[in-house]
């Protein structure tokens, strides 16, 4: 697995461009937040990310983010930091 240098995000805009969400759909019981690493899981976001703004009226923006600041490691019990 390559290292992720980039995050891309679906936002959507509601009330106007200051008020904004992840864009996420149902899958099952879950809500999947539409959030992606690499292009490819970005184009096969793109059509239901076409139907969430047809659907319900609003825009959807696709943000790239690529500052990475590691925040803390969470690692299984009984390893040891490194």
């Amino acid at each position: 697995m390559p290292r992720i240098t980039e995050i891309f995000a679906f936002i959507a805009e509601d009330a106007g461009p200051d008020d904004e969400g992840i864009a996420a759909f149902r899958h099952g019981q879950l809500w999947m937040p539409m959030v992606a690493a690499d292009i490819a899981r970005v184009e096969s976001l793109r059509k239901m990310a076409e139907g969430i703004s047809q659907a319900r009226g609003m825009t959807i923006k696709l943000v790239r983010f690529t500052a990475r600041e590691e925040l803390e490691m969470i690692r299984p019990a009984g390893t040891r930091p490194g």
